[in-house]
């Protein structure tokens, strides 16, 4: 009878790590820091302090900020009204019955609102575009919450009657370009629309801008015309 022979072991290739990961990090480590490079302003050393931080967290912590991104995904929607985000079907704001509803402030994003009510100049609602008209970047009018606002402005009752929508996009050529499309979309209904004052310099964000100018664009804004 022939003596049994093992086969010779079987080289097994590990996942490969991302092509730009560094040399000699654990694939685990790796891909963690390819998922905090996907985030807004965070770059590569920021990824890789944000991972080896991870790293070294004690376990129950990690799980909790585990759950807390789980729960952020899970919990939070858009308000059926604003399109802001919230935990309920209508947020807050919406639903806060001293607020002034004859005003509606329209932002590009979640922030903006944020940004807004800190000053506590405004004591409107809002509506949020998530996003603004971009040709360069193929973003239309129909991609945002623009057709939600229409439809707001025109199924509003009587005892809600809004008087002015105030445009407080971005202050870049795609903020003027959907603050002039939206005048001309709402004007013909007889609403006033308006525009934050040209405090903020120009190709500001509004979450960036401190509060005394947001406040001043705020209190000093003017009608758009053609």
């Amino acid at each position: 009878m022939a003596a049994f022979r093992p086969d010779p072991p079987r080289s097994i290739t590990p996942a490969a790590p991302p092509s730009d990961a560094p040399r000699g990090v654990a694939a685990p480590v790796s891909r963690v820091i390819e998922a905090f490079r996907r985030l807004p302003g965070i770059g590569p050393k920021s990824a890789q302090r944000l991972a080896y931080h991870l790293v070294r967290m004690p376990e129950a912590e990690a799980a909790e900020l585990s759950e807390a991104i789980t729960g952020v995904k899970q919990r939070i929607k858009l308000c059926d009204i604003c399109a802001d985000i919230t935990e309920e079907p209508v947020c807050g704001i919406c639903s806060n019955t001293n607020r002034d509803r004859t005003v509606i402030c329209v932002v590009e994003e979640p922030l903006d609102v944020t940004a807004l009510e800190r000053t506590r100049a405004y004591n409107g609602l809002y509506h949020v575009l998530h996003g603004a008209i971009s040709p360069t970047s193929g973003i239309a009018a129909s991609d945002l919450k623009i057709k939600e606002l229409l439809q707001r402005l025109q199924g509003q009752k009587p005892s809600e009657e809004v008087s002015e929508v105030i445009v407080a996009t971005n202050t870049n050529l795609d903020g003027e370009a959907t603050a002039m499309y939206l005048q001309r979309a709402i004007a013909p209904a007889g609403i006033k629309v308006t525009r934050l004052a040209r405090g903020l310099p120009s190709g500001t964000d509004i979450e960036y801008a401190d509060d005394a100018t947001l406040a001043h664009s705020l209190e000093s804004r003017s009608e758009i015309s053609d």
